[in-house]
């Protein structure tokens, strides 16, 4: 397991300085990480109780859909991470800045394209766009 672990980060960093020759091949974009941050004035308690429920009940709403695909908190208090079932960011944008929060000016996000880990076709010496 420790030669495929080793053979695994050698490709991954040595691969496209051995394959100078071609391209590397492109990488589908499979799925959003949204990050969020705050916009403007920080909510009052007065916003925070009148917003928060729309927001949670449009969020649980687009979960259950099948457009966010994981959800969580930054642990540092600055908002929330979504990683979106979308293949553009701005396919993710038009979910996530519908809610609530988005509408009001309150909060927006960083959106970073994420696709399959390319270097693993190194260890199954498979051409990308091909199946076994």
């Amino acid at each position: 397991m420790r030669q495929v672990l080793l053979a695994f980060l050698a490709m991954t960093f040595a691969g496209p300085a051995l394959a100078q020759s071609a391209a590397p091949p492109p990488v589908p974009t499979t799925k959003i990480l949204a990050i969020s941050h705050a916009m403007g004035a920080p909510m009052t308690a007065e916003q925070r109780a009148q917003i928060m429920p729309h927001e949670v009940r449009e969020t649980v709403a687009a979960y259950l859909a099948g457009k966010i695909d994981q959800w969580y908190f930054q642990t540092n208090g600055k908002g929330v991470v979504f990683i979106v079932n979308a293949s553009t960011p701005e396919d993710a944008k038009a979910i996530l800045e519908k809610f609530p929060l988005g509408q009001a000016g309150l909060m927006g996000f960083d959106y970073i394209p994420l696709g399959p880990l390319s270097p693993l076709r190194y260890l199954t010496n498979q051409p990308t766009g091909t199946s076994r």
